[in-house]
């Protein structure tokens, strides 16, 4: 974040204006005080998507939750955050500075080293191996986040393994299986890490129709227009749809935050 910002000219050290002159805070041993991460996210102009604003978020309170403690049993928890947190900073970084600086062709996958048996899977979700102000702070948290957010990828990256038994020579060589969205296996989990099919685009009148059908008949084509405006949901970091030719297509996580903006506004557009 700093580089970023170094490179759009925005001062990211922390001061104070003595009339027209900075004067710049200093630690104890006379060096500059940058910002930190949190105060990076919080910056009006942070470019981050709110998913990866989210994971961070959530990331840097685990840490000042457990910074005076000792466990050993949280990583099982965070799993799904950690690897969303690795996979949004390759993104950003060849997103900011070109993809020359990608650490994926180094880093692509980690290994687990041990199999996980349904038994220790529920010794593993149990909450009372976590202390409760760990607890308490998951659950906080994720609390304070809309479902739309809580199931972004950018948030937490949920990817379903499964042992393959080789029929055949060669087969063996491959580590991961793809399963199908509509499978009875991709059904154990809420999102898989390959869909075949091209995300589906709509146009802003499919978007409207769609919530007048689900019975949100007041809510018109200027309801969606006040709507994308004020959260620039055109801002291509925030991945709500893309421009192809001359015409904006939405895709189905700019359904999905219209539809649950519809249910927060209650009676307004019933």
């Amino acid at each position: 974040m700093h580089a970023y910002y170094r490179g759009e000219g925005i001062e990211y050290r922390y001061f104070k204006k003595k009339g027209k002159r900075k004067q710049f805070d200093k630690t104890h041993r006379g060096a500059d005080k940058y910002w930190e991460l949190e105060k990076c996210l919080d910056f009006k102009d942070c470019p981050l998507d709110i998913g990866t604003k989210n994971n961070l978020k959530f990331l840097i309170g685990i840490r000042h939750e457990i910074e005076h403690q000792m466990t050993n049993q949280i990583d099982d928890f965070l799993s799904a955050k950690l690897q969303a947190s690795a996979i949004n900073y390759d993104f950003y970084i060849i997103k900011f500075f070109g993809s020359k600086y990608s650490v994926s062709k180094d880093l692509a996958i980690s290994i687990q080293f041990s199999e996980i048996t349904p038994t220790q899977r529920k010794q593993l979700l149990s909450t009372e191996k976590l202390t409760s102000n760990v607890r308490n702070y998951i659950s906080e948290f994720e609390d304070s986040l809309t479902d739309f957010e809580l199931k972004n990828n950018r948030y937490a990256y949920r990817v379903l393994y499964t042992p393959i038994n080789a029929n055949r020579k060669g087969q063996a060589d491959r580590v991961i299986e793809f399963v199908k969205p509509d499978s009875s296996m991709a059904s154990e989990i809420e999102r898989v890490l390959i869909k075949e099919t091209e995300r589906t685009k709509f146009l802003p009148g499919e978007i409207v129709k769609q919530l007048q059908d689900e019975g949100y008949t007041k809510f018109r084509m200027a309801s969606h227009t006040d709507l994308w405006k004020s959260n620039d949901a055109k801002n291509s970091s925030k991945g709500y749809g893309a421009q192809v030719s001359k015409q904006w297509y939405w895709d189905t996580q700019w359904l999905e935050f219209v539809r649950q903006h519809c249910k927060n506004a209650g009676e307004q557009y019933k």
